[in-house]
């Protein structure tokens, strides 16, 4: 009985197995986090995503939610009444604050006897966790917005520190995401009032 072996080797031992394209592989690799760090880029650019701390934003947002912000809305729109912000801080550099927008550039906000009053017209506020039980007038210059929490006797805000300059909005809060039962697009209540 004869066996013959087709083998190339000269030892007759088992042909090595094929070699692996490592260079395939790095490039796809590399393809993949380069791809990650640019969607990463470009999202951080577009949107930011903020944890609220606090009970100023009471009934609307809840201590412990995560909110997604759109960085972008007021570079392509102007801010208006009733849009919920987030900002750098006007005492804090390091502190971002969520709150709500009462009064914009041009317009006369006054808080007296549990109403907030705008260029005259008292708003009609069912987004609120209580009526204010502070008073003060505001006038608002242009370059300069007038802010509220909705747990307006549990706020640091406009009241307190002053008008925020447009400057430090980061932008407009859009949807809560986290935890999932809250999971809501943020409501924007339209405040129309007539000019001053």
């Amino acid at each position: 009985m004869q066996v013959s072996l087709n083998d190339d080797s000269p030892t007759g031992a088992p042909p090595a197995p094929p070699a692996i394209a490592w260079k395939p592989i790095l490039v796809d690799l590399l393809e993949t986090v380069v791809l990650a760090f640019v969607l990463f880029l470009v999202i951080n650019a577009v949107s930011a995503r903020v944890r609220v701390d606090g009970l100023s934003m009471l009934p609307t947002l809840k201590d412990g939610e995560f909110v997604l912000v759109n960085r972008l809305a007021y570079r392509i729109g102007e801010p208006a009444r009733g849009d919920i912000v987030v900002f750098r801080s006007t005492t804090n550099f390091d502190l971002d604050l969520i709150k709500r927008i009462i009064g914009v550039p041009g317009d006369d906000v006054r808080v007296a006897d549990g109403r907030v009053i705008v260029n005259g017209l008292a708003l009609s506020e069912p987004y609120i966790n209580a009526e204010p039980r502070y008073s003060g007038d505001w006038g608002v210059p242009q370059g300069y917005l007038f802010v509220l929490g909705d747990n307006r006797n549990d706020s640091s805000d406009s009241h307190a520190w002053g008008l925020l300059p447009i400057q430090n909005v980061i932008g407009k809060a859009i949807l809560i995401y986290w935890p999932p039962p809250d999971w809501a697009m943020i409501d924007h209540v339209d405040i129309a009032v007539a000019a001053p």
